[in-house]
């Protein structure tokens, strides 16, 4: 499991900071977190990945979205879901519109062409959540939404999905058990250890893949070069 330290300075003025600002520190950041999952499994690629956090404010979305355009910037073929169903922020982040989206895709309203809207960024589609429906949960543990993701499989080299966190609802866990592996963000000034260690917990429970840990608001000592890393072995 890898470990891998951020500082918010530049995120807080520009969310897209991997588009905006590609040479910067912190895109440098965000492409050793892609790296770090490209070789966090030397048995099988990693072709799906779930993005979630213990508690809200980690900055999980925003990690979800610029590691996603880390790939894309690779050359590979990206898709970004939005698979927090409750309060979603996908459409917000690349500035597009919510109509219809992977609730709506899910219960067979529409298509896959349809749902999935290109950005901006080359080689890099999203989804957006579509309108809130009254029961997340059971529409990300159906079988319709496996064989969405399955087919989706066929178009994308990686698919990121942004979910809600861990500890506030089960949705996490859900997509969690569906994909190839699971990163947990968390935010050092607003979760605590308890929390992250709680959450861990919660996810293994269901024998959930956790690659490793992004944490954000990460202060930078004296003593560090321009970025601080850490790997641990499984």
């Amino acid at each position: 499991m890898f470990k891998r330290k951020i500082r918010q300075e530049d995120l807080k003025q520009r969310k897209l900071v991997t588009f905006e600002q590609p040479k910067s520190i912190v895109s440098e950041q965000f492409r050793m977190i892609r790296s770090n999952i490209m070789f966090s499994e030397l048995d099988k690629s990693i072709d799906t990945l779930v993005f979630t956090s213990a508690a809200p404010s980690a900055g999980k979305s925003t990690t979800a979205a610029n590691v996603a355009i880390t790939y894309a910037q690779a050359g590979m073929k990206v898709l970004l879901i939005d698979g927090d169903l409750r309060k979603p922020t996908v459409q917000y982040t690349f500035e597009t519109k919510n109509i219809f989206g992977l609730s709506n895709l899910i219960t067979e309203q529409i298509t896959v062409e349809q749902a999935i809207q290109d950005t901006k960024i080359e080689n890099l589609s999203i989804i957006t959540s579509g309108p809130i429906p009254p029961n997340p949960s059971e529409l990300l543990g159906s079988n319709r939404f496996k064989n969405l993701l399955n087919n989706l499989k066929s178009f994308f080299d990686i698919i990121i999905i942004d979910t809600p966190p861990v500890l506030a609802v089960t949705d996490a866990v859900i997509l969690s058990t569906q994909v190839d592996g699971t990163i947990l963000v968390t935010n050092v000034e607003t979760n605590n250890k308890t929390l992250l260690l709680k959450a861990k917990e919660t996810l293994e429970k269901s024998d959930v893949n956790i690659l490793g840990v992004v944490l954000n608001n990460v202060e930078k000592s004296s003593k560090e070069d321009y970025y601080y890393y850490e790997y641990y072995g499984k």
